[in-house]
């Protein structure tokens, strides 16, 4: 099914994105690494798989830091984001995380939108 898996078009970005997040981690700088998660979001949010994985990684940075409104957040966004992608019901450019309402189209960065349109 066509929105289970990333295209290949953008797999080297959200992929860039989501080593950049762990490098942060590996520097000590969380907020650093959620700003990647955010991107990967944007990039991931319309196909289910990663558009899932993001949202377990964001809940997993919220356990890291101790975040319980991240935590809490996030798991709906787990279970409902995966559902989102496969109908075609994601609010575009969202950075999925619990600082923003989960149904919030936001603006996509431009580096990001040229990616998208790509695909």
């Amino acid at each position: 099914m066509a929105t289970l898996f990333l295209p290949a078009v953008l797999r080297p970005p959200y992929y860039a994105e989501l080593a950049a997040a762990r490098a942060a981690y590996l520097r000590q700088e969380p907020a650093t690494a959620f700003h990647h998660l955010e991107r990967a979001h944007v990039l991931g949010q319309r196909w289910a798989f990663p558009h899932t994985q993001v949202h377990l990684l964001m809940l997993r940075h919220g356990l890291r830091i101790g975040s319980r409104r991240e935590v809490l957040g996030q798991i709906p966004r787990v279970m409902l984001g995966f559902l989102g992608s496969l109908v075609g019901r994601v609010p575009i450019g969202n950075t999925g995380g619990a600082n923003v309402p989960a149904e919030q189209p936001m603006p996509i960065p431009a580096d990001l939108e040229a990616w998208l349109r790509l695909d």
